[in-house]
């Protein structure tokens, strides 16, 4: 019912930022969480930072804590994530993805964008 599309990855040197979207269609996204999350190669997917549609309320894992910022426009119906400072261990490919205030798990993912970051 929603589809999700990632953009602004790309390569960027240790101590550069990047910016990136997650242009979201399909539905009015009230009442519901949007995250960011990120895969490096060999490794799990693991969350990185997420904000309530409705409220604007962040929350992030401690790797990226300070770091990145999240941050929604609703008029657009988009989420981004601005990340400074970056790090070669933030080299990872980034999925956008939003679930439920209801529900536990994440519903709808995008298909990523890779962000590498050069020492």
């Amino acid at each position: 019912q929603v589809q999700l599309v990632e953009s602004g990855g790309g390569l960027v040197q240790a101590g550069g930022s990047l910016r990136l979207s997650c242009a979201a269609s399909g539905r009015t996204f009230s009442n519901y969480r949007m995250g960011w999350f990120r895969q490096a190669p060999g490794k799990e997917r693991e969350f990185a930072a997420a904000i309530n549609w409705r409220d604007g309320s962040t929350t992030y894992a401690d790797s990226v804590r300070g770091r990145f910022t999240i941050s929604r426009d609703n008029a657009k119906n988009t989420v981004y994530l601005q990340m400074n400072a970056l790090k070669p261990e933030d080299t990872a490919v980034y999925y956008c993805a939003t679930r439920s205030i209801s529900r536990s798990q994440y519903d709808y993912w995008g298909r990523g964008t890779q962000v590498t970051v050069s020492s």
